[in-house]
C-alpha cells in the first residue's frame, strides 16, 4: 500500500536538464584538496547566480556535479555558454595543470518529479552527453538543438548518433560551438577534438563537408568549359542514361556525334582564317 501512495505522488514534467561535472577532478584534489575545494565551492557559486538569473534551479550538487533544471530551452543552453566563458575569464591566469574545467550535457526530456529532485531517462541522457563533452565544452542532444539552433548565435556541430550507457537508444548529439571552440577553450580545432574523441576523420555536417579532390577536380574542368560544350556534356550524360535504363540498343552515339559536329562546325566558323582577315584589316579602313 505503501508503494502505491509513493507511485501515486510520483509525477513527470518534460523539463530541460543541465548537467555539469569537473574535468579530472580527482587529478586536482590529488595535488591541492584544500585549494581545489576552495575553487569548487567559487564556481558553484558563480554557477547558481547564473543558473538563477535565467529562471532555472539548482537540483543536486552531489561531489564535484551539478545538476540543474530550466522550463526553457533556450535561457538553458544560454546560460550553460555563460558560465562557461565567466569560469573561464576567472581561472585564465593559472597554469593548465591548476585550471578548473567543466564538462557541460543538456538534454530535454521526460523526467520524474520526487520532491525536489527529478529522476529518469531525461537527466541519465543529460549526464551521459555532459561525459562526451570536452573540458570547457557543452554538449547537447537532438532534441535541444531543434529548439535552439535558430535562436542563438552560436554554432552546432553535428556529431552523430551516440550509443551511451544505460540509455536503450541512440542519442543524437550536438557541440556548441563559441568563437570556433567548444566553450571558448584553447586547443585543436573543434572537428579535430571530436575526431579524437570518436574516432571519426570527419564529423561536421554533410552539407558542411567540402567535396573530394577528384571531384573538386571535375567540378572545376566542367565550370571552366565553354557554355555550348558544357551544354553538349549534360544532354550527352543524359541520353547515354536513357539509352542504358531503357534497355534497347545502344543509339546515344549518333545524337552525341551530331552534337559534336556542330561544334567542331562551328569551331572552324569562329576561327575561319578569311573572317579574321577582314576583322584585321576593318580597323585600317576606318
Amino acid at each position: 500500500m505503501t508503494a502505491m501512495t509513493e507511485d501515486v505522488k510520483m509525477k513527470r514534467r518534460l523539463t530541460t536538464v543541465l548537467c555539469a561535472d569537473v574535468h579530472g577532478y580527482t587529478r586536482l584534489m590529488e595535488r591541492d584538496e584544500a585549494g581545489t575545494l576552495a575553487t569548487l565551492r567559487r564556481y558553484r557559486t558563480a554557477m547558481a547566480s547564473l543558473v538563477e538569473r535565467h529562471d532555472g534551479r539548482i537540483v543536486n550538487t552531489w561531489g564535484d556535479a551539478v545538476i540543474a533544471e530550466f522550463g526553457s530551452v533556450v535561457e538553458a543552453v544560454q546560460c550553460a555558454i555563460e558560465t562557461q566563458q565567466e569560469l573561464s575569464h576567472q581561472d585564465r591566469d593559472l597554469p593548465d595543470a591548476q585550471r578548473m574545467r567543466f564538462r557541460i550535457g543538456i538534454n530535454l526530456g521526460d523526467v520524474m518529479v520526487d520532491g525536489s529532485d527529478i529522476y529518469g531517462e531525461g537527466v541519465n541522457i543529460a549526464a551521459r552527453l555532459q561525459e562526451l563533452a570536452e573540458p570547457g565544452g557543452i554538449m547537447i542532444s537532438g532534441p535541444v538543438y531543434d529548439q535552439v539552433h535558430n535562436k542563438l548565435s552560436v554554432g552546432f556541430d553535428f556529431l552523430g548518433r551516440q550509443q551511451v550507457k544505460n540509455v536503450a537508444a541512440p542519442v543524437t548529439s550536438y557541440r556548441v560551438s563559441v568563437n570556433g571552440a567548444g566553450g571558448g577553450q584553447a586547443g585543436p580545432e573543434p572537428d579535430e577534438q571530436a575526431a579524437r574523441a570518436f574516432g571519426a576523420s570527419d564529423l561536421r555536417r554533410p552539407q558542411e563537408r567540402e567535396p573530394a579532390g577528384a571531384t573538386q577536380a571535375v567540378l572545376d574542368w566542367f565550370a571552366g568549359l565553354p557554355r555550348p560544350v558544357a551544354t553538349v556534356v549534360v544532354v550527352s550524360i543524359f541520353l547515354f542514361l536513357i539509352d542504358i535504363l531503357t534497355g534497347n540498343s545502344i543509339w546515344f552515339h549518333w545524337p552525341v556525334l551530331g552534337m559534336g559536329l556542330f561544334l567542331a562546325l562551328r569551331a572552324v566558323l569562329r576561327h575561319n582564317p578569311e573572317r579574321d582577315g577582314k576583322n584585321r584589316r576593318r580597323p585600317d579602313g576606318e
